[in-house]
């Protein structure tokens, strides 16, 4: 019962001003509205401590209030699928290996607004959040990627953030001793105000040992046990704070809601829970472990127990603190890093709090970090925290976990991919302004195209020595994550802000086209697919139809290549208050499993005289091209589709990759055709230079078009040219590799490959420089 005393927020009776006015002097930003559904459905005014818990659990970064009805439309199962969305993490099965089935857990997330506001601790704990999304599944965290987009890097601020962001995660992931293996970065005037900072996590589990973000069915009297770093005020209103439009004038308020990074100690907590899986393992115990992010202690243990369908009571005096006298309502919801919590039954609750302060010390590695007991699974149906004693929160626990539902109105755009006035006929061949060689190095030096390698070589994508692939290397990462095994992982993120502004669902569609292409290109089937939903206000009609339309596009390409959706995220909001939101950005990432990995490659050349193939027909869709910029061509149409000839190639080319026929496969995508060519013969400028003798001079549009398909080398061109023939995958020979470095055609040369990769190289090159 909630005694007299306990401060409390006046909604009864009070006009709908003095609600919101009090509600925002306490850092509420709750409407008027929910606080009155609050306080109905609680009979009386809710504490302090309540209005903060629903704050953060009626966000929509919680509760999905606006895009939950929406997200149904994903295709969610498949062959591969063992857990689909609904957890911290979704679960799909790699192989089996020595009797035992193996399972890939991953999980996608944002921490855009936190990384606009304070980027390099924005941007850590993004990577620390979602390692434990992936550790409390009961996995071994094997590697993380980051897809980023950023302002322009003329801009002093926007360069801030973007190096800030960089630091971050490399900092973060490098110091946790986890390779980062994909990612990938834009530049793009629509990201100046709202970066989008992206990460995506595997980790490795045994099926059998797999462990659910629920209390399990009798846990009933079980132990809620608080793990990690001490308390602190650091992320207080984390979850509301990422569910606003940002500010500049809020500036520095906002950077109090962003959490502050500790990967050392989560370093030694990794390894204490792999310690606890173990033991677990060995005991049969089944138990309930889940993440502390958005929501704090609150947001962590209601959705534990409320998954299982109890309530629960927590003693917040009994988590550990980093300074004395914390309100009790920044004890219950403050996002303070490196946290996680356990339902366990009583009698192993000793052993779990043995391992972590006394086996791995971690009272020793940070002040105030421990495991301790904070509270009780009940069979009540309500959720209960008390403070020494007194009750500051009572409420029905299915009220506040099941979040609020918003029906909003949207207005769909009109697609930019078609040219109302002539939406059949073929587009002509465009003017190049320059020769194709020049007009090829100015697409090279483009900012979405040209070279990332002081960015990739900030992280460590080959720690624990498990790294087959690596950053830079290849369209997907690929690592080896069980000793002795065959099996491999390959990783993909992609997504393309140029499309996303002309035409959000189509965006959506080739995001997963490219996303599984590069899984694909390295020799890897694609088993499942994730995404991360960065858009604006939902309260603008315009902004959440581009929503829509992504979800519908995503959707459409998903179940059209027959990939599920096992994870995911939804970041809104990502607009300033001056009105300006970030492009369409639906950022899709996709795993792949590959049986054999001395069957994968990288996109570099590997030696001369080999034949080479484009598969896949080259369209004419240039709207949102490189070359399009570059050239200054209005263009009308984004790259078609046809789904049918992406299955053909995608089985062609896994199907070759079986026979041992692929040496080097490319996706053709930002830049087109001879960008592609370029950037296989990149790599192998620092061994034995590799070129290419193309058969004939491209077009414009069949040099520069981004419309999918691969660039292979192949060992035997009779013996690949079947196996595209028995899947019905278009397939050209373009020409050779060379023995010089240069790509040519019949009529002579067309490019130095040294002066091509100059222009590559020089963008970027001071992009850790002085911002200017």
């Amino acid at each position: 019962m909630i005694a007299p005393n306990v401060a409390t927020l006046s909604v009864v009776g009070k006009g709908d001003d003095l609600v919101l006015l009090e509600a925002r002097a306490h850092g509420v930003a709750l409407k008027v509205g929910e606080l009155r559904q609050i306080a109905q459905r609680l009979g009386r005014d809710p504490t302090i401590v309540e209005v903060h818990a629903f704050d953060a659990q009626w966000s929509e970064h919680c509760s999905y209030k606006s895009s939950r009805s929406f997200l149904s439309r994903l295709p969610s199962s498949g062959a591969a699928v063992v857990l689909g969305p609904g957890e911290d993490a979704g679960v799909v099965h790699l192989g089996e290996f020595e009797g035992e089935r193996y399972g890939i857990v991953v999980a996608h997330e944002s921490h855009n607004h936190p990384s606009q506001v304070v980027p390099f601790e924005g941007a850590a704990t993004g990577i620390g959040g979602i390692v434990r999304d992936v550790l409390c599944m009961g996995a071994r965290v094997i590697a993380v990627a980051d897809p980023l987009r950023f302002g322009p890097q003329d801009d002093a601020h926007c360069r801030y953030v973007a190096q800030g962001v960089v630091d971050g995660i490399a900092a973060y992931g490098n110091a946790i001793g986890v390779p980062n293996i994909a990612g990938d970065v834009y530049f793009h005037e629509g990201f100046r105000d709202n970066a989008l900072v992206n990460v995506v996590a595997l980790g490795l589990v045994k099926e059998r040992d797999i462990i659910h973000s629920r209390a399990p069915a009798d846990a009933e009297g079980w132990d809620i046990v608080l793990v990690g770093k001490a308390t602190d005020r650091s992320g207080f209103g984390g979850a509301a704070f990422s569910s606003l439009v940002l500010d500049e004038d809020d500036a520095e308020a906002n950077k109090g809601a962003v959490q502050v990074p500790d990967p050392f100690l989560k370093s030694v907590i990794m390894r204490a829970s792999y310690r606890v899986f173990d033991v677990l393992a060995e005991e049969g115990l089944t138990v309930g472990f889940k993440d502390l992010g958005a929501g704090g202690i609150m947001g962590c243990t209601a959705e534990l127990v409320a998954g299982g369908g109890f309530g629960a009571t927590i003693e917040l005096d009994r988590a550990p603190t980093a300074v004395a006298d914390l309100p009790p309502a920044v004890i219950a919801v403050g996002e303070t890093q490196e946290r996680l919590a356990w339902a366990v039954p009583p009698h192993f609750t000793a052993r779990l709090l043995a391992i972590y302060n006394e086996e791995f010390g971690l009272p020793d590695i940070a002040r105030g970090a421990r495991a301790a007991i904070v509270g009780r699974v009940e069979k009540s149906p309500d959720y209960v925290m008390r403070w020494h004693g007194v009750e500051v929160m009572r409420v029905p626990i299915a009220f506040l976990t099941a979040g609020i539902r918003y029906e909003r109105p949207y207005e769909p755009r009109a697609p930019a991919r078609v040219d109302p006035a002539a939406p059949s006929a073929p587009l002509s061949e465009p003017e190049c302004p320059w020769a194709l060689g020049e007009t090829l190095e100015r697409v090279l030096g483009h900012r979405d195209v040209c070279s990332r390698q002081t960015i990739y070589e900030r992280y460590d994508g080959v720690v624990r020595g498990t790294t087959s692939i690596a950053s830079g290397y290849a369209d997907a990462g690929v690592i080896v994550p069980i000793p002795g095994s065959p099996l491999a992982v390959a990783l993909s993120v992609d997504g393309n802000p140029r499309y996303g502004a002309l035409d959000a669902e189509r965006a959506g569609e080739l995001a997963v086209c490219e996303a599984v292409r590069n899984v694909v290109a390295v020799g890897a089937r694609p088993i499942a697919l994730t995404d991360c939903l960065n858009f604006g206000n939902p309260e603008d009609a315009r902004q959440f139809g581009d929503f829509v339309a992504s979800v519908d596009g995503i959707a459409h390409a998903a179940r059209s290549l027959d990939v599920p959706f096992v994870s995911g995220n939804v970041s809104l909001y990502n607009q300033s208050a001056t009105g300006a939101s970030v492009p369409a950005s639906a950022i899709v990432a996709c795993v792949g499993a590959i049986a054999d990995v001395s069957r994968s490659t990288s996109y570099s050349f590997k030696q001369a005289g080999s034949p080479l193939y484009r598969m896949g027909a080259c369209g004419d869709g240039l709207a949102g091209s490189v070359f399009a910029e570059v050239a200054g061509i209005a263009a009308h149409r984004l790259p078609a589709i046809d789904y049918r000839a992406v299955r053909s190639e995608v089985e062609a080319l896994l199907a070759a990759h079986g026979d041992g026929l692929v040496l080097a496969a490319h996706d053709i995508s930002d830049g087109g055709l001879l960008v592609a060519l370029a950037e296989m013969a990149f790599p192998t400028l620092s061994q034995v230079a590799i070129g290419v003798e193309l058969d004939a001079e491209p077009s414009p549009i069949e040099a520069f078009a981004e419309s999918g398909g691969f660039v292979v080398e192949v060992t035997d061109a009779a013996a690949f040219e079947g196996r595209c023939r028995q899947f019905g995958a278009a397939a050209t020979r373009i020409g050779s590799t060379s023995a010089a470095p240069r790509i040519a055609t019949p009529d002579g040369l067309l490019a130095d490959v040294l002066q091509l990769h100059e222009a590559w190289s020089a963008p970027l090159r001071d992009f850790f420089g002085d911002a200017a």
